[in-house]
């Protein structure tokens, strides 16, 4: 069987500005597909992510109110995107036009809730609270940053990801990673992302910034990482002691996020997102 004009829309997330935000591709299935041209289809997306979303009943896009949603790097599926799952509602909310003000995701972190707002976006999303330990061996010199530079190392255990709190916002903006360097620290490989931050600048702005880095699943740099705020939430809301915080993602791109901790284990990420193009995908022949 042929299947022909899959929609397929691409999305900047976390801004109100096209060409700014996170960029991801949200392609909506008629049905499941394996998994190599799921792969196929995101590599040839080249985006950070890719967002597939198929619905887990009969009905028509516009009433349904649980999906189930997986998202593929160029190079590998990844159990978590804050991202894409911010563009995938966008494109339910503003696109199909779902009856449903808050809609279900079931995906590989258990089921994630979207909610339309008036202010954008709201996600609601698994913590995971950092603990302390040390720096990998090499990555320090792999980012350009020497030990004063660093205030504390921590890791999130859920998602993989490592972080390190900078003394300043001025060495998150200014850094320049060796991606080939970072690549090359073999302590590195039970991560799946780096997290850099600092508090804000201090004029009222935002609560702190932060920079994503994931060589070792093929995205050198993501311009606006919803899962890392998961453990930049919990981390931010003990140093600062207050549950609600403003965030910016310092890439070239930039982003913005409203983060809240919310009971239970759970944190909500609020943003917006801008539609940049919709159109369609043709597949070859599947079974």
């Amino acid at each position: 069987m042929i299947i022909e004009r899959v929609p397929l829309y691409q999305v900047d997330a976390f801004t109100t500005v096209a060409f700014r935000g996170n960029p991801a591709a949200v392609c909506l299935l008629p049905m499941p597909l394996a998994d190599p041209l799921l792969q196929t289809i995101a590599a040839e997306m080249n985006l950070s992510e890719t967002a597939f979303l198929l619905r887990t009943n009969h009905r028509c896009w516009r009433s349904g109110d649980t999906f189930s949603l997986r998202w593929f790097t160029p190079q590998t599926e990844v159990p978590l995107c804050g991202h894409a799952t911010l563009a995938t509602a966008a494109v339910l909310f503003e696109i199909t036009r779902v009856s449903a003000t808050e809609v279900t995701f079931q995906t590989m972190s258990g089921d994630l809730l979207a909610r339309k707002r008036d202010d954008g976006i709201a996600l609601d999303f698994p913590t995971d609270p950092p603990v302390p330990c040390k720096p990998p061996s090499g990555i320090l010199g792999a980012l350009g940053l020497s030990v004063d530079m660093v205030v504390a190392s921590c890791y999130g255990a859920k998602t993989h990801k490592l972080l390190l709190h900078l003394a300043d916002t001025q060495l998150v903006s200014e850094l320049c990673p060796d991606y080939q360097a970072l690549l090359a620290v073999e302590t590195m490989a039970a991560y799946r992302g780096l997290i850099v931050t600092a508090a804000g600048a201090g004029d009222g702005d935002y609560d702190f910034i932060s920079r994503f880095f994931a060589p070792w699943i093929g995205i050198n740099e993501d311009p606006v990482t919803g899962s890392a705020h998961t453990v930049l939430g919990p981390y931010w809301t003990a140093q600062l002691g207050k549950s609600e915080l403003r965030a910016y993602q310092a890439s070239a791109r930039g982003g913005e996020l409203g983060v809240r901790l919310l009971e239970g284990g759970r944190v909500e990420l609020v943003g917006q997102a801008a539609m940049v193009f919709e159109g369609y995908l043709t597949l070859p022949e599947v079974a």
